[in-house]
């Protein structure tokens, strides 16, 4: 591993970060590069710099120049060969942006990447580097510290980089069934200087039996995919359906300390006649739950999805392995696949929450989770009767609609400026509270001075706010 911290010295010193990359290609061909275009960015990278040197052969795959850049060390590390006085790369290399800063996290060291139109698919134990999905699944991690944590088919090691990187006194366990992901996680982990991690091979939770943890967290290889043909192990497991996600939200309570979290992306199958809210719920047990779906794709754009990331679109196999698909998902009545994330607290009282959010919410969810956690256990306790004192979320704004001039609104609306920009209707009781909760009067005397106002008998008014103030409470409109 010297080698590798020789080259992370090279890396750090050339600039070669996600905000220097960001730079020195600009908003044009950073955007088209985004679109797996990279002929913008080899325009905007032809100088010769180290920066610009290592973008092509590690971010843009092409051949530089040999005598550009202190070759030898990334030979020696295996991150690069040569040939002809060029430089090619082995492996892919890529610069990691802290999850809730312009910081620089470390760097992940994957399989060079497959682009479409290129001709071939990838290989089965292919290893994939930093995408939007471990992106996503960063951003939610509960900022909190921990001492231990385990992730769960780690790939090329992305989340241990970022946790290390906000909690660099953690002990970090990874896991995968592929033995080549881990050993370029550890490449990963040596690039970005993260020492104090336990690699285990194994499915699941089958490597640490009889082991808690503060902190699980799994970017877990969820694709329902059709049996036999070709099989990818970064995104498919070989289980049937949606029961690797089962096995693992069901599994994860006894892996957790007290209070420790459990966060995954997952996909859950919509099976006609069965509301797909139940199915997942029924996988929680022990736990405080908050499952999310964030989209919904029907059969035929799930197979397109997938046969797409797989380069496969334009195969002469393509139409057979599309048909294969929608027959496979179609046999168990499958109307739509739901792609979301879920995050399990461990509990003596668990309260489970299963919604969609299809809107853009305030990132990074991780800064926040907690409260929205706390937020449902609260609601599900509240009486007005109990003397509790109520505060406004901050960023709080009050829409009021109707015709103009009218005397009074049509419909009152509160909505969030921030964290998970939701919006209610509400009536005037619930919008008079929003306007006088400071979290230092008593709920008690605010509604009676609600009543006085109104001309509304108080007991109306308490059984109304009884009624109603839970479910604003679980969303995040009062604290």
């Amino acid at each position: 591993m010297a080698d590798l911290r020789r080259v992370r010295d090279l890396l750090l010193d050339a600039g070669y970060t996600v905000a220097g990359v960001r730079e020195l290609l600009g908003p044009v061909a950073g955007a088209a590069l985004a679109r797996d275009e990279i002929v913008p960015a080899l325009r905007a990278t032809g100088g010769g710099s180290p920066l610009e040197t290592l973008t092509r052969l590690f971010w843009l795959q092409v051949p530089v120049d040999a005598s550009a850049i202190p070759v030898d060390a990334l030979v020696a590390a295996g991150l690069a060969e040569t040939s002809g006085g060029e430089a090619r790369p082995r492996l892919r290399v890529e610069p990691l942006e802290a999850v809730d800063s312009d910081g620089h996290a470390g760097y992940v060291v994957s399989d060079v990447k497959v682009r479409p139109g290129s001709g071939t698919v990838p290989a089965a134990d292919h290893v994939v580097g930093a995408g939007g999905a471990s992106g996503n699944l960063a951003r939610l991690v509960v900022h909190r510290p921990v001492d231990n944590v385990l992730d769960i088919g780690t790939g090329c090691g992305v989340q241990a980089v970022h946790l290390a990187s906000r909690d660099p006194g953690a002990h970090i366990t990874v896991t995968d069934v592929n033995r080549r992901a881990l050993d370029l996680a550890a490449m990963s982990f040596a690039l970005s200087g993260v020492d104090d991690v336990e690699p285990l091979k194994g499915p699941l939770l089958e490597p640490v039996q009889g082991r808690r943890f503060d902190l699980i967290v799994s970017n877990p290889p969820f694709v329902v995919a059709p049996p036999g043909g070709r099989h990818f192990t970064y995104r498919e497991s070989g289980l049937p359906g949606d029961d690797f996600c089962r096995r693992l939200v069901a599994g994860a309570p006894e892996h957790l300390n007290d209070g420790g979290y459990c966060q995954l992306l997952a996909n859950w199958l919509h099976i006609d006649g069965v509301p797909w809210e139940d199915r997942v719920a029924s996988w929680v047990d022990g736990c405080d739950a908050w499952i999310v779906q964030r989209d919904v794709q029907d059969p035929a754009e799930y197979a397109e999805l997938w046969l797409r990331d797989s380069c496969e679109a334009g195969t002469p196999e393509y139409r057979a392995r599309y048909d294969a698909w929608l027959d496979h998902l179609d046999r168990h009545g499958v109307t739509g696949i739901g792609f979301g994330w879920i995050t399990l607290r461990r509990a003596a009282h668990p309260t489970v929450r299963v919604e969609e959010l299809r809107h853009a919410v305030e990132e990074p969810v991780g800064a926040y989770v907690r409260d929205v956690l706390d937020g449902f256990v609260r609601a599900e306790k509240f009486s007005t009767a109990c003397g509790r004192k109520l505060g406004v979320a901050p960023g709080l704004v009050q829409e009021q609609i109707g015709p103009p001039g009218a005397e009074d609104p049509e419909r009152i609306v509160l909505r969030q400026t921030a964290r998970l920009r939701r919006a209610a209707g509400v009536g005037t009781v619930e919008a008079a509270l929003a306007g006088v909760c400071d979290g230092e009067l008593p709920l008690d005397p605010l509604l009676d001075a609600i009543a006085q106002l109104t001309g509304t008998d108080p007991a109306q008014v308490r059984a109304h706010a009884e009624t109603v103030l839970p479910e604003l409470i679980a969303d995040g409109f009062f604290t």
